[in-house]
């Protein structure tokens, strides 16, 4: 493993252990040159799987995308950087458990959109007014009168 402070390709495991319920390991390592430590993950890899765009395009499933929209939609709430990847994370896990090799965005949006209902509304709202792709205020209204 290389060193991301010197480059330097001789490292040393220091621990290891199991993390995100099981589905992957870290690893803290230390260069034998500089003598700074860091931590490595490494993931289970399953079958590429694709996700369906909404015109039609099929991209390879990025988890980081979930982590990315999410993270828009908490912008300046009081929610931390672990529960939006433990969000992610969970979604993951349900695509994946479907054992397909392509999924609709759509779908992708609805796992998303459950999850956040429980832990934040606003975030909920911001999410969503974009994966219904509202357009005026009475789109709004009718969905705040869903979130009731």
């Amino acid at each position: 493993m290389k060193c991301p402070f010197c480059a330097n390709q001789e490292t040393s495991v220091l621990e290891s252990r199991v993390a995100d319920d099981g589905q992957s390991l870290r690893r803290r390592r230390e260069c034998s040159k500089c003598q700074k430590r860091f931590t490595t993950f490494e993931r289970i890899e399953g079958p590429i799987l694709f996700v369906i765009k909404r015109d039609g395009s099929r991209q390879p499933f990025d988890r980081e995308k979930i982590v990315s929209g999410v993270t828009r939609s908490f912008d300046k709430r009081p929610v931390s950087i672990d529960l939006i990847t433990q969000l992610a994370d969970e979604v993951e896990r349900e695509v994946r458990r479907k054992e397909v090799t392509e999924i609709s965005s759509k779908q992708i949006g609805r796992m998303v959109l459950r999850r956040l209902k429980n832990i934040d509304k606003v975030a909920w709202l911001r999410f969503a007014s974009v994966y219904f792709e509202l357009s005026d205020i009475s789109e709004f209204e009718k969905l705040l009168e869903k979130l009731n």
